[in-house]
């Protein structure tokens, strides 16, 4: 399959949790199987290590990141890569505001131009001044959510009604990190649904989804990812595309295409895992919205149905058609015909049990 010497994990600039950890090896052991080649475990990218397929807990950052890895190409590692710390967040998916106070190196006017059609009004800033002054213009026409762009799952985001609350926000903001890495505003919507599409490429397989995200409960009470539910086929977007889907599923699909080609022009995009959250529901005015909320381009929650799946297509090369689901929760409700990947407890919110299962008959 590969003349790699094996799948190697690392952790890059930023630790991450235990329970993330165990589970990323896991999913490493499926690459590795896919790939027929060992698993190496977690590495620190010593060069001395040799040419391993490498599995990034994050996108990577730089050409020199890539360089002391060795990769040159999608082929070489699970993930993506972008030039500069601010294209790997949602920060890409809005424009600045009028005459900014603070613009990154490598901003591009062109990728805002591209997506404009396919991603919900907001901002991006790096600025707290030029946040205030993108949220006032935003809350001009309704609630605003604030969110800081390395946040996962939906956690630092708050809800924005007036400039009272948004006084309260911006008090707690980190300049520094504000500075670099950015905040986004973006209308808020009502009645949401949210829609995955992606696609991953291992082991000379190419596959496409489209599906949903579904919510749970933690021991708190907090609303909480809860997993996601893939139809996958073998090939590319044109092949998902091919499939009997409804008008928001096709709306969904085109507005991640829009945006990742933008982002293979613009931002310089190297990727053998993309996906896309895209949010359908009503804003203020009572209008249906639709568009890309942020992309992943590194191992993620999806990531245990996109490698099963592949697995799947490897094993029957006359397959051209998978359902694929994870599964998260807090509670004792083990889906039925589900594989446990994962039991382990989580302090505040519970001991979380996570699940994959993969469909081929019926679809």
């Amino acid at each position: 399959m590969t003349s790699k010497a094996g799948v190697a994990l690392i952790t890059m600039d930023t630790p991450i949790p235990e329970h993330d950890a165990a589970i990323q090896l896991l999913l490493g052991e499926k690459l590795a199987s896919l790939l027929a080649i060992p698993l190496l475990g977690w590495r620190d990218g010593n060069p001395a290590e040799g040419d391993c397929y490498w599995v990034p807990a994050e996108t990577l950052v730089g050409m020199q990141s890539m360089s002391r890895l060795g990769i040159s190409n999608a082929d070489d590692f699970f993930g993506g890569a972008v030039p500069q710390a601010f294209m790997a967040t949602k920060a890409i998916s809005h424009p600045l505001i009028d005459k900014p106070l603070c613009v990154p190196e490598g901003w591009c006017t062109d990728f805002h131009q591209q997506v404009a059609s396919v991603v919900l009004a907001g901002y991006t800033v790096f600025d707290l001044q030029d946040a205030r002054r993108a949220a006032i213009l935003l809350l001009r026409n309704g609630p605003v959510r604030m969110k800081p762009v390395r946040g996962k799952a939906g956690l630092g985001q708050e809800l924005i009604a007036d400039q009272a609350q948004l006084d309260a926000c911006l008090v707690g903001q980190d300049v520094e990190e504000v500075a670099k890495w950015g905040l986004v505003f973006e209308e808020q919507l009502e009645s949401v649904a949210t829609f995955s599409v992606g696609q991953v490429t291992v082991a000379g397989i190419t596959a496409s989804y489209f599906g949903t995200q579904r919510l749970t409960r933690d021991d708190c009470g907090h609303e909480v990812y809860g997993g996601s539910e893939l139809s996958v086929v073998r090939g590319d977007y044109a092949a998902l595309q091919s499939l009997p889907l409804d008008a928001q599923a096709r709306k969904a699909i085109d507005q991640a295409q829009c945006y990742e080609q933008a982002a293979l022009e613009c931002y310089g995009l190297i990727a053998s895992r993309r996906n896309y959250d895209i949010a359908q529901g009503i804003d203020h005015l009572g209008r249906q919205r639709s568009g890309v909320l942020e992309q992943s381009w590194r191992i993620g929650g999806a990531s245990a149905a996109e490698l099963f799946a592949l697995q799947a297509l490897q094993q029957n090369p006359q397959l051209s058609r998978v359902c694929a689901s994870t599964y998260e929760s807090y509670h004792d409700d083990a889906p039925v015909g589900a594989q446990l990947l994962q039991r382990c407890s989580i302090a505040p919110h519970g001991t979380l049990s996570r699940y994959v299962k993969v469909e081929t008959d019926g679809i």
